[in-house]
């Protein structure tokens, strides 16, 4: 990949600010990588294995830096005093309109908010939930096994994370279209220009708190374990939690619940059909799934958050300025191979296994050990039935890059 420096915004480009070096900058479009149609995960390995700089600038996007080494991606995630979490989402037009307690906040104000979730998601909750989300699963695959073949992203990947999610937050299953519509704008805006998209997010942002307002209103004073009950009736400081951040924790849990695991089972089937060894291995026994679930987890990361420098600094060698925005994308910190050989492989037999697929710091997911619970039960469930599969002929998955990354029209089939 060769720099490229534009001069003017008349392109639709980022002016290159004159502490940014020439050689450093590079048109990189985290929501239209080079490449994406074959692969998001091989986009940005091939965006790393170019011979980038560890930082690099692109004028895409409203114009911010990326960081490409596992070193300083950790690092910029855990270290909130120098990288803010007040945009977390690019551009910055809609990032600023990304005002969700407390995805956007950084300790000490982050702390009592993260506690709430916490405690609407504790490990013991969701191990009680364990038998529901097996039926959930076993139910799904029941429907088509006998078929031969299925919309695995439609028919599955987009059901069962949702239902799962809908019923520990006691909500209707005939709202889930509505709201898979809305986190989709939020996760992937669209818009041809950072303005654009800063709107389509900040309508979004507006539909799902119109959604949870309601919820909120009803579920204040009541007694009930959902997760949203629980979290409606917390306190902070010893005060109840008021509408403003009961609607922010509220809508945060959605998103979390709606977009994010569905894509990752999306990538994860595709390439368990496309490698048949690789899911063989997971059919001939079921402690091979437990075995290899961080394996897992660590070769389909899907997000990809910014943060806000918080002063002027030298970092790594390079001059930042106060407010300008860095990219941070898990794929590049999972794939580098420093801290994994051979990183694209999905080696089950790998010794050590590091991944920050659930972020760092202080804003690492707190729907971590839902998600990795899920995903035992689903692969249990699923190759218990259909132990051998493929892609269906004749269809081609659609990938598309962004905040959250997606993988669609998935079609699976089996003998």
């Amino acid at each position: 990949m060769n720099a490229q420096v534009p001069r003017s915004p008349a392109d639709g480009l980022a002016t290159v600010p004159p502490h940014v070096p020439a050689e450093l900058v590079f048109p990189i479009d985290m929501y239209a990588l080079d490449g994406v149609e074959d692969g998001y995960h091989e986009a940005w390995k091939a965006i790393q294995d170019s011979g980038v700089p560890s930082l690099v600038w692109t004028p895409h996007n409203g114009g911010h830096w990326i960081a490409t080494k596992a070193s300083l991606i950790k690092e910029i995630y855990s270290d909130f005093a120098r990288f803010s979490s007040e945009i977390i989402l690019l551009p910055k037009e809609a990032g600023e309109k990304y005002t969700i307690v407390p995805a956007q906040m950084d300790p000490p104000d982050h702390t009592a908010y993260r506690k709430i979730m916490e405690k609407a998601l504790t490990l013991s909750r969701i191990r009680d939930f364990a038998p529901e989300i097996r039926a959930i699963a076993a139910e799904l695959i029941d429907v088509f096994v006998n078929r031969g073949y299925c919309n695995f992203s439609n028919e599955f990947a987009q059901v069962f994370p949702v239902r799962v999610f809908m019923a520990l937050a006691g909500l209707p299953l005939e709202d889930v279209p509505r709201l898979l519509e809305i986190t989709s704008q939020i996760t992937r805006p669209s818009g041809n220009t950072p303005e654009e998209m800063g709107i389509s997010l900040d309508s979004a942002i507006r539909s799902l708190h119109n959604y949870v307002d309601p919820i909120i209103r009803e579920r204040r004073g009541q007694e009930g374990d959902d997760l949203i009950t629980v979290m409606v009736n917390s306190e902070v400081d010893g005060k109840q939690l008021d509408d403003d951040n009961a609607r922010g924790l509220t809508s945060l849990l959605l998103l979390g619940g709606l977009d994010t695991v569905v894509n990752f089972l999306n990538f994860m089937m595709l390439y368990l059909a496309r490698n048949p060894e690789k899911a063989s291995y997971f059919a001939a026994d079921a402690t091979n799934i437990r075995r290899g679930t961080e394996e897992l987890l660590r070769r389909f990361p899907i997000l990809a958050e910014s943060r806000k420098i918080v002063s002027d600094m030298e970092y790594s060698g390079v001059s930042f300025k106060q407010g300008d925005l860095i990219l941070a994308p898990i794929a590049l910190h999972n794939f580098d191979e420093e801290l994994n050989s051979n990183p694209l492989e999905l080696d089950l037999h790998r010794k050590r296994v590091s991944h920050i697929t659930f972020g760092a710091g202080h804003h690492r997911c707190v729907g971590m050990n839902l998600a990795r619970i899920e995903l035992g039960i689903m692969l249990e469930e699923w190759f218990r039935r259909i132990p051998k599969f493929q892609i269906k002929d004749g269809k081609q998955p659609r990938f598309q890059s962004g905040f959250v990354a997606s993988a669609r029209n998935v079609w699976l089939e089996w003998g």
